[in-house]
């Protein structure tokens, strides 16, 4: 009887570091990479002294704020993959506080995170293993959360990502991935009344992201949502290119 040997995951032995790691998506996340074999890192703004389940959640906690990304940055060196998943939603509130915040944590922070894993990542040696950014913008990128501050964040942050994707060369393109991942309602503590499950969506955002070419993962339980979002990202980078010098 011929045996069949099992294919080997892609993420064994892979070093991953996610933000918001304690919240609903970040620790389904953890606990979907850690069965399929990876060492993952969450990178949290609580106690990295934090109880949970020792099969499930991060391997290990370290504790960062916004504003100190640069502290990251030696950490950023031994990962493959940097998952930023970290966000707030200030609801309907029209203050100018909560708006300030929600750039802040949901955009600005996110994108020093990449500026540093980038820079991070120039400063070792050229091998041929890729390394990789997710970000979860949400679904709130193309449309209404009911939340005025939390859409106005997601939607920058959503340019700024497609901006550094199109200013990569396909040079680097090569060693760095960067994944969007546009999420519909789930349920968590940002959102108690989604209507997808956390575990769900995790899986399916780890099977997705086992292709390299694709770096946009939309889970959504709205089908527009699969049409507006590509047509978006197309036009973005048509209009990039109307800037980018040549290679």
């Amino acid at each position: 009887m011929i045996q069949v040997e099992p294919t080997k995951s892609i993420w064994k032995n892979r070093r991953i570091g996610i933000t918001g790691a304690s919240g609903s998506l970040g620790m389904a996340l953890s606990t979907e990479l850690r069965s399929k074999g990876s060492f993952v890192i969450g990178l949290t703004h609580g106690s990295t002294t934090q109880t949970f389940d020792s099969a499930k959640g991060p391997n290990k906690w370290i504790q960062w704020e916004c504003g100190e990304e640069r502290k990251l940055e030696e950490v950023f060196k031994g990962l493959d993959v940097l998952i930023l998943n970290h966000g707030i939603n200030p609801g309907g509130n029209l203050d100018l506080d909560g708006l300030n915040k929600a750039i802040e944590v949901n955009a600005l922070s996110n994108w020093r995170l990449i500026e540093y894993f980038e820079k991070a990542l120039s400063s070792q040696t050229i091998d041929s293993t890729a390394r990789e950014i997710w970000i979860n913008t949400s679904e709130a990128e193309i449309q209404p959360a009911l939340s005025p501050s939390y859409e106005i964040s997601k939607r920058l942050i959503g340019q700024l990502v497609s901006f550094k994707n199109n200013s990569l060369t396909n040079k680097q393109k090569k060693r760095l991935i960067i994944r969007k991942i546009i999420l519909g309602p789930f349920k968590s503590q940002l959102n108690p009344i989604g209507i997808m499950n956390a575990n769900t969506v995790a899986g399916q955002i780890i099977q997705k992201a086992t292709s390299i070419s694709n770096r946009l993962i939309i889970i959504s339980p709205n089908p527009l949502t699969y049409l507006i979002m590509p047509m978006v990202e197309l036009l973005r980078s048509l209009y990039f290119q109307l800037f980018k010098e040549k290679e």
